[in-house]
């Protein structure tokens, strides 16, 4: 990027060789120029004197004829010069003006302050590439988090929106194209506070770039990426460890999850919700047939996810041969009801609207409702625009592509260890996440539940690193409530990671150790009640013996006092 004062003085040469000049001849003028002193002998200006004079009437002070009173021819010379600086002056103001105002000057003086404000981050941050659906629930989850984060787009209005919304940590925007790595580079990749980056743009070859461009510029950086293409997804999967997010293939998983294991699909949709989410009603539709309406990319991960948990189906599709449909798809959109009836809608038990025009996907829907008021409805909506007629169409579920992938990120971001409480949710039944719904409706409200990692170091933990040397404290300890040791707080050690080893739902007598990572779950505020008991020795004192050391009174009132 050029030097914005280099530019700045080029664009200006012009106006200041005239005031130069401008100057130079009217104190020339006034030295010149003989005058009188009191006595009417003749005295002539110095260099210096004339500069003076040349200075306050062009900057209009004005201080008058001095040391002593001008002659006519003088005077003569001062209205010349008077008219001379004015209509420098105003040349060369209009000139900055202009410059200032000028679309690739303001561009360059944007990208500089960005590029100085990346420069004095002192705290971690994500490079966010695309501010859409996906990338504003996620800037918003980060921020929500605590975590900084630098976003590029290239749509304008986008940006003018990031700079509009009220973030708790205010993300930094660059109005620039992704692709290119001298943005990346500009946009901190090489920083060494940048802990990821994650590709969101619209477009697959985009976010395939920024992967690789992260590979090279900052090859121990984490990446995750956007893709709808398998080519796509296993060309970024090919270097690096970067992860790669689906939307179509992590939805159609879900719904055959929701359609087979009903529990495990809230276990999971709570597991994966960002901070300050409405806790959603669990979901039961029912095994049996069911109709799909388009088969494009969606409809060929929901076919082969449906198809892997032994659920019938009835494709409709309006070119079932360009498109591969599976043999006995019906010819049509699905907006007629003569076809959902051909697709045997009356004898299924839900339809899914996924074609990529939501105009249809209404359609469809209205249409199969018409027939059977009592299916189960799942719709695929492709412009946020219209979510106000989504939201009132009564839809079971919904699938927003920026939704579905903001989710699954938020929850990778966040900590390692929910991926491996998911993992090891995959291996138990149904019963089992039934029970785990309902503890985890034990210990939140009406928002999702909030999850967070004990880390036990001498950094971010400092008063249980040094109980767990002596060997004193057990899990059950954690969970006793600061302002009352015998009663317990409200939240669920969901997993404990020793030594690469993963224990679920540890019990609560086991002993903890240095370099012990758990993974809690609770409504927010808990959280804080706990982590607060990880970094003081008086209140982690008074959990484990329940006796008050010096100043342990008074931090506990004062601990009381904050959660009131």
């Amino acid at each position: 990027m050029p030097d914005i004062f280099y530019v700045l003085l080029r664009r200006m040469r012009t106006p200041l060789i005239v005031l130069i000049v401008m100057y130079s001849v009217a104190v020339l003028g006034f030295t010149l120029i003989p005058g009188q002193d009191a006595e009417g002998q003749p005295w002539h200006m110095s260099f210096f004197h004339a500069l003076y004079v040349v200075s306050y009437t062009a900057s209009t002070i004005g201080f008058g004829e001095i040391p002593y009173a001008f002659t006519e021819t003088q005077r003569l010379w001062m209205m010349f010069v008077i008219h001379l600086t004015v209509i420098g002056w105003l040349y060369s103001i209009g000139s900055l003006l202009a410059v200032l105002q000028d679309p690739a000057f303001r561009r360059l003086r944007t990208e500089y302050v960005f590029q100085r404000s990346v420069k004095r981050l002192r705290t971690p941050f994500y490079l966010v590439c695309g501010y859409g659906d996906t990338g504003g629930i996620l800037v918003k989850a980060l921020a929500d988090e605590g975590i900084k984060a630098v976003v590029i787009d290239r749509d304008e209005n986008r940006l003018n929106e990031l700079e509009l919304n009220d973030y708790i940590r205010r993300p930094l925007g660059l109005l620039a194209d992704a692709a290119k790595p001298a943005v990346l580079e500009m946009a901190g990749i090489t920083n060494s506070y940048c802990i990821g980056v994650i590709a969101l743009t619209d477009s697959d070859q985009t976010n395939v770039m920024v992967a690789l461009s992260a590979h090279l510029l900052n090859p121990n950086i984490r990446v995750l990426a956007r893709v709808e293409s398998a080519e796509a997804g296993a060309n970024i999967r090919s270097f690096g460890k970067n992860e790669v997010i689906n939307p179509f293939e992590t939805f159609a998983g879900r719904l055959a999850m929701a359609i087979h294991s009903p529990g495990m699909y809230t276990l999971f949709t709570w597991m994966t919700g960002v901070p300050h989410e409405p806790l959603r009603e669990p979901l039961f539709p029912d095994r049996g047939l069911w109709v799909i309406c388009g088969f494009g990319r969606f409809g060929k991960a929901l076919h082969r996810h449906l198809e892997a948990a032994g659920i019938p189906m009835q494709v409709i599709d309006p070119d079932p041969v360009a498109s591969q449909a599976p043999t006995g798809a019906i010819i049509g959109s699905g907006v007629e009801a003569v076809t959902l009836q051909q697709a045997g809608v009356k004898q299924a038990v839900g339809v899914i609207a996924g074609t990529n025009d939501d105009v249809s996907n209404l359609s469809i829907l209205m249409t199969a409702r018409e027939l059977r008021p009592d299916l189960f409805m799942v719709a695929r909506q492709n412009q946020r625009d219209n979510s106000l007629v989504f939201d009132r169409a009564d839809i079971d579920l919904l699938m927003k592509r920026g939704d579905v992938i903001a989710h699954k990120i938020f929850a990778l971001l966040r900590t390692p260890l929910i991926s491996d409480f998911l993992d090891a949710a995959r291996e138990r039944d149904d019963d089992w996440a039934n029970q785990m719904v309902s503890r985890i409706l034990g210990v939140v409200s009406e928002e999702v539940p909030y999850l967070w990692e004990i880390k036990i170091n001498k950094v971010r933990t400092p008063a249980l690193y040094k109980a767990c040397l002596m060997g004193q404290v057990q899990l059950r300890d954690l969970l006793r409530d600061p302002r009352e040791r015998v009663k317990s707080l409200p939240a669920i050690p969901l997993l404990l990671k020793r030594d690469g080893k993963v224990m679920v739902l540890p019990e609560l007598d086991k002993p903890l150790d240095v370099s012990d990572r758990l993974l809690m779950c609770a409504a927010w505020p808990v959280s804080h009640e706990m982590q607060w008991a990880t970094q003081n020795e008086n209140v982690l004192h008074y959990l484990l013996t329940g006796d008050e050391v010096s100043g342990g009174s008074l931090l506990r009132r004062y601990v009381m006092k904050g959660m009131k």
